[in-house]
């Protein structure tokens, strides 16, 4: 069994962080997600929000997976989430439904307002996998080595939608019509169409033993998170 855990700091409050990764498919790093369905949604008695959504990716396997280990490059992923408004705490369990013996995935997800404002979001991954046939340490291992690989892109995926959002508070904008939004979009962020910058601070990094220590994820690229959000759609 492998262990992934990592904290990363916010300058945007709690409410914008929390809606902007519920809003996070699509976006233009998200190519792997075919499709995402909001399965059931319901206010408990608490006055929390939970949502079940049901996510289809597509992936790849490596060169030295054995021919036939998983029928097709597709997973069913449940994705089960609690948002607390009052309390200003965001709870998220993503899991895989199928390939469960080759490998099981397990991601959650804290997003919680600190006292200074700032946002906190913790992220723990566990990899197990039940495969045997003296792969499964290896097979654990790619899973580990996939998923840091992949959390720099889905963070830039995030960023365009928490880009957006910020956006979307300085002035009203609806997603169907950007073009009155993008005269507005230059006036605020100059000529060149470059949005604020992100603030995120790394925190903390924890990976099982003898993993390597993953350096500071780089900041979101400038070039405003409408333009290329709309660059992407059109290109599509």
């Amino acid at each position: 069994m492998k262990f992934y855990s990592q904290s990363f700091l916010y300058d945007d409050p709690w409410s914008i962080v929390s809606l902007a990764y519920l809003l996070r498919y699509p976006n233009p790093y998200s190519s792997h997600i075919l499709s995402c369905d909001v399965i059931s949604r319901e206010i408990t008695p608490a006055g929390t929000l939970r949502t079940t959504r049901l996510i289809l990716k597509t992936g790849s396997l490596p060169r030295w997976a054995p021919k036939g280990i998983i029928s097709r490059a597709e997973s069913w992923v449940l994705e089960e989430s609690e948002v607390d408004p009052l309390g200003k705490v965001m709870r998220c369990t993503t899991k895989n439904l199928d390939h469960v013996k080759v490998m099981r995935v397990e991601e959650h997800i804290h997003i919680r307002q600190m006292e200074n404002g700032q946002t906190m979001q913790t992220t723990e991954a566990l990899f197990l996998s039940g495969f045997g046939w003296g792969l499964t340490k290896r097979i654990e291992n790619y899973g580990l080595a996939k998923f840091k690989a992949n959390l720099q892109r889905s963070r830039e995926g995030f960023f365009i939608i928490l880009d957006l959002i910020r956006q979307s508070r300085r002035q009203p904008m609806t997603l169907g019509a950007p073009d009155s939004y993008l005269a507005s979009h230059r006036m605020l962020n100059g000529p060149d169409g470059q949005a604020i910058a992100n603030h995120e601070v790394p925190v903390s990094t924890n990976a099982t033993a003898n993993d390597v220590p993953e350096s500071p994820p780089r900041p979101a690229s400038s070039g405003g998170a409408w333009s290329r959000l709309k660059s992407w759609l059109r290109s599509g």
